[in-house]
């Protein structure tokens, strides 16, 4: 009695053409998962950093067109030892990557540093401040509100 080997290669398929399909079906699965893990980019987030610390870090997975980490730190030229505000995360906007841009606030100029990666992960440095800095930053907070509490 013959048995018929019904696949989508014929009634008679050779069973070795089966095997090498589906070694070549898994290879472009995992070829495919690869890409869309690789597709997956992680940044260090900060939404608002002020003196060169970070109010709120936290991690962002990019998603959709954000493939790219960035840092921009906006300081002021007039004040040299002022480390300015700093923001980081994902973005989909190239046009500011490697760019300063000037601009005024206030009557202030400052400048704003532009840098993006998507080299691996986290590729975008935490920004954050000496220990000396954070320190001054809570005792100045801390002397101005006792000043603003005694002299109501």
């Amino acid at each position: 009695m013959k048995q018929a080997v019904f696949s989508i290669f014929g009634e008679n398929s050779n069973p070795n053409h089966l095997t090498k399909m589906g070694k070549l079906l898994l290879v472009v699965a995992v070829a495919i998962a690869s890409f869309i893990v690789a597709e997956s980019l992680v940044c260090n987030k900060c939404s608002f950093g002020l003196l060169g610390y970070c109010m709120n870090a936290a991690n962002e997975t990019c998603t959709g067109n954000n493939n790219t980490c960035f840092t921009t730190v906006s300081t002021f030229p007039s004040l040299s030892s002022f480390k300015g505000f700093n923001q980081q995360g994902c973005t989909s906007n190239y046009t500011f990557c490697g760019t300063v841009y000037a601009s005024t606030f206030l009557g202030v100029d400052f400048n704003s540093y532009y840098s993006c990666c998507n080299a691996t992960d986290r590729c975008n440095p935490v920004v954050s401040a000496a220990p000396s800095s954070k320190m001054a930053l809570s005792a100045a907070i801390g002397a101005s509100i006792l000043a603003f509490m005694f002299s109501m």
